[in-house]
């Protein structure tokens, strides 16, 4: 089967002048400093430029969190280098009764935050210019990495989230792709296409950045009410737990117990999985298991839904061992 091509070399284009009617590229002011945005593929393609190119895809409703990888981009290509941010809501990667409709959504604020970091465009298609035929034909498979953990309680989510991907990936035709550690299974899942489907493009993850009290950050906790909120706060409690239990020299089921002890004192905690994964495969180790590997949690507080993940070293017995967060 023919793979998908490798992006062509590319020529830099000028950017193009800002507009307030309706052509092709629209501009929200926000300041000299802001970026331009662009909301068509002709659009995209006349503003692409800098001697390196990072691209941070977002589905918008930005936080500290995705600013924290707009800034790992600026590092990646430098001052000459053009920072790309795209904001799309991808409806390939939503299920049947989720969020896409409620999916909060702020083009003017998220625009206005990413002056503050130094974005140079931002891509803000429609679903029409990302799928200008509707549903696409021809999807991209997550394979077997797409049928485990999340994929088991989102099916089909990691082909919609590749097909989308490598769309963006052909269109904005990025040096480096930064993305977030948050959701972990889906960069692996982003690594492992681009290395079997030989894409050329160097693809840079980051740290969870967390709020003060220890939450992922995410655009969906806006949905947690107060009492919610409290309750969500398990899910990274959980995950110190286990971290401390390798940190103690238990083993790899201990280590699992004592994450899912925390979570159990959490009746408004509704866990989808917790695991203990190999951080290449996602598959997860067995009980005797010694390494790196990845402390995965996926649990619903109220309707609002949670992901989080901490890497753990499982110790031998001999008490090598160390937790990173």
């Amino acid at each position: 089967m023919t793979q998908p091509a490798v992006p062509a070399p590319r020529t830099p284009g000028p950017t193009p002048p800002a507009s307030s009617g309706t052509s092709a590229t629209t501009s929200v002011t926000t300041g000299p400093a802001g970026p331009s945005v662009v909301t068509t593929r002709e659009a995209l393609r006349a503003a692409l430029g800098g001697e390196r190119r990072a691209v941070v895809m977002t589905m918008g409703a930005l936080h500290a969190g995705h600013l924290s990888l707009v800034e790992r981009a600026r590092e990646a290509v430098g001052p000459q280098g053009q920072v790309v941010v795209t904001i799309f809501v991808n409806p390939l990667q939503f299920g049947a009764g989720e969020d896409l409709d409620r999916y909060p959504r702020d083009l003017d604020g998220d625009v206005a935050r990413l002056a503050t970091v130094g974005a140079d465009l931002v891509f803000a298609p429609a679903p029409d210019v990302v799928y200008p035929d509707g549903d696409p034909v021809v999807r991209v498979s997550a394979g077997r990495l797409g049928d485990v953990l999340e994929g088991t309680h989102r099916p089909g989510h990691f082909d919609g989230v590749l097909t989308v991907v490598l769309k963006l990936l052909h269109l904005v035709r990025p040096d480096v792709a930064v993305f977030g550690e948050k959701d972990a299974q889906q960069l692996l899942a982003v690594r492992r296409m681009v290395r079997d489907l030989d894409l050329d493009v160097e693809v840079v993850g980051v740290s969870t950045a967390r709020d003060a009290d220890g939450l992922a950050m995410s655009s969906r906790n806006a949905y947690l009410s107060p009492e919610e909120r409290a309750d969500g706060l398990a899910l990274s409690a959980a995950l110190r737990a286990g971290a401390a239990a390798a940190e103690a020299g238990e083993g790899a089921a201990n280590v699992l117990a004592a994450a899912a002890g925390m979570l159990n004192e959490h009746p408004g905690v509704v866990v989808d999985y917790l695991a203990l994964v190999d951080p290449v495969t996602v598959e997860e180790v067995g009980a005797t298991f010694t390494g790196q590997a990845l402390l995965l949690v996926a649990a619903r507080v109220g309707a609002t839904r949670l992901l989080d993940n901490l890497a753990v070293h499982v110790p031998a017995q001999d008490g090598s061992w160390k937790a990173q967060a």
